[in-house]
């Protein structure tokens, strides 16, 4: 998909990879570009910058009212969405004294909130004959995530969710990308760092795993991928080297990740 006289939603807008996305989205000449996030200061701030072609939207993903809400603006806005980006995530709670509420929250946004979008905009795409839903996932769903159990499992979800989309509506003009980066130098991998216990450990094993890419890095990829529709989006191209080292031998990659877990956990000791 060229993205030039496109209108393009990027939930979780208001900063990090979708701030960074909005703002290449509306580079590329998209003609209007809605920016949504429960931070509805934020996603204003990421309108005013982009200009008349932005709108911004105070949403919560996890709420199908307030996704049809979204929809039916930008619709009203710009007219019908060509690209959707389930983007907005969250990184709470850490192994198997993680609350329930965290899980909850996780999966709502994660994984769930990705469901309703596409429940929303299928049917309508499948009556045009085109669509394109983008899934912002993490290389921890094709890997797997040292210390934080929720966000492991949810993407993952996300990941076997945009699979699932590609599979089933593929042929009938509707694109599926899923994006899966390392580290990214956002408010998420920063609020991971400044926490205590498994949650830190999570974040310093992103930050030593691999180069931290700014956002606007991994935006420019995205829009590289979308012209040529790929399906795995990868900033980080080691991930699909460990990837097929998982496939070749599972058993000695799980072996490998309980070795680095264990090398992080000896560095969080000397941290505390």
């Amino acid at each position: 998909m060229h993205l030039a006289g496109r209108t393009a939603v990027v939930t979780g807008g208001a900063s990090g990879i979708g701030s960074a996305l909005a703002r290449a989205f509306a580079a590329e000449g998209a003609s209007g570009v809605a920016i949504a996030d429960r931070d509805g200061a934020g996603a204003q701030r990421v309108a005013r910058e982009i200009g008349s072609a932005a709108l911004s939207v105070e949403c919560d993903v996890s709420e199908g009212a307030d996704l049809e809400r979204l929809i039916a603006r930008v619709e009203d806005t710009f007219g019908p969405i060509d690209l959707f980006c389930a983007n907005a995530g969250v990184a709470r709670g850490a192994g198997l004294g993680a609350d329930d509420s965290d899980w909850v929250l996780a999966w709502d946004v994660n994984v769930r909130a990705h469901v309703l979008a596409a429940r929303a905009l299928v049917p309508r795409w499948l009556d045009r004959g085109e669509g394109y839903f983008l899934s912002t996932a993490s290389a921890a769903g094709l890997l797997t995530q040292i210390g934080s159990a929720p966000y492991a499992v949810t993407k993952h979800a996300a990941v076997g969710f945009a699979e699932w989309l590609s599979v089933t509506y593929g042929d009938r003009g509707i694109r599926v990308s899923c994006l899966c980066p390392m580290g990214v130098e956002t408010p998420l991998l920063r609020a991971g760092l400044g926490a205590d216990g498994d949650d830190q450990l999570a974040a310093r094993v992103v930050r030593g795993s691999g180069e931290v890419l700014a956002a606007r890095q991994v935006a420019e990829i995205v829009v590289a991928a979308l012209r040529e529709e790929r399906f795995l989006i990868l900033p980080h191209p080691e991930v699909l080297e460990f990837f097929r080292r998982k496939a070749d031998d599972y058993e000695g990659w799980i072996a490998g990740m309980r070795r680095l877990q264990a090398r992080f956990r000896r560095r969080a000791d000397a941290w505390s």
